[in-house]
């Protein structure tokens, strides 16, 4: 078959010949793939960046965990792959995968489901988030972050405030359901009084982030309170694409009422994950099949993949590979 195979951590996947996965236990199926997205976390994970990442055999490892894919009876499903999805053919974990609606195509069922995962867990089971709750999205011009605006919305957000550094996007941001937009691309100072100011007038329940960074420290010097009773906040970090470390004052602990914590490989629960295929999913992939849960893909071809894997993907989208 053919496959996106990598060689060494930090190298480019080659497209090659490879075996043909063979599955190994009853909890296993061989599946023809349709469709695998391109994301951050396989990239991180191929150049050996994410903490869950592993060193290819010296035979080579077929890269992408997840994907659209038919089962031998052709039903369309979701999966979660045994082996390395980026192929003509994979094996798949038959309680992780979820049944794609007719109505949905292959390339957004596929670009969805990391998006739903990098907001959805977090909102639900890290934030807690409740119905008329203010969130703020550190970080919501990436594709990730786009998904989080619209689950927001749809887990009952009464506002949703977004920062992010690309202006179209942002912008585009406001058509998805945000609120108010606050723009990185300015001063530590500018920033820290903007959103001090939207913090005063609009108590942040929720903050959801994925940059991390010197805007995290900023967000949290925000919080802090001066004695006075504190509306309790959530504060979730889902990414750190602008760092990985922080300094955080004792003092942002002591003086206000804040949850600090992950989501994340991990992070959740057998339970909760159990959660995400039986239901958090397939309302997902109902929502986008409808038309209440938009995304923005850029369908690409397997035997490209040497050429694309490093391509910078800009305004939210997202590159999916069809098979």
């Amino acid at each position: 078959m053919k496959a996106a195979v990598l060689y060494q951590k930090g190298e480019l996947p080659q497209y090659v010949d490879f075996p043909e996965p063979v599955v190994q236990s009853d909890d296993e199926l061989l599946v023809t793939v349709k469709a695998v997205a391109i994301k951050h976390f396989d990239k991180n994970r191929s150049s050996g960046k994410h903490y869950s990442s592993d060193k290819p055999a010296a035979s080579g490892r077929v890269i992408g965990g997840d994907g659209v894919c038919l089962l031998p009876d052709g039903t369309r499903v979701y999966g979660f792959g045994v082996s390395g999805m980026l192929a003509e053919k994979a094996t798949i974990d038959k309680s992780r995968l979820v049944k794609v609606p007719d109505e949905l195509d292959d390339i957004t069922a596929a670009a969805l489901p990391n998006a739903v995962i990098g907001a959805a867990m977090g909102l639900k089971f890290k934030a807690n988030i409740q119905p008329g709750d203010v969130v703020l999205i550190n970080g919501a011009t990436g594709f990730t972050g786009r998904v989080a605006v619209q689950i927001a919305k749809h887990y009952g957000a009464q506002m949703v405030i977004v920062t992010g550094r690309n202006q179209q996007s942002s912008n585009d941001l406001l058509l998805l359901g945000a609120d108010q937009i606050i723009s990185l691309q300015q001063a530590d100072d500018e920033l820290k009084a903007q959103l001090k100011e939207a913090h005063a007038q609009t108590p942040f329940n929720v903050v959801i982030d994925y940059l991390w960074g010197r805007s995290a420290e900023i967000i949290l010097s925000c919080l802090k309170g001066d004695g006075s009773f504190t509306t309790r906040t959530r504060y979730v970090s889902v990414g750190s694409i602008t760092g990985d470390l922080i300094q955080l004052s004792a003092a942002n602990l002591r003086s206000v009422d804040l949850q600090l914590t992950g989501s994340g490989l991990g992070a959740w629960s057998n339970a909760q994950i159990k959660q995400l295929f039986s239901e958090i999913l397939p309302e997902m992939f109902q929502l986008a099949a409808s038309g209440k849960l938009k995304v923005d893909t850029i369908a690409v071809k397997l035997e490209n993949i040497a050429e694309l894997w490093k391509l910078e993907v800009t305004n939210g989208q997202r590159l999916v590979v069809t098979i």
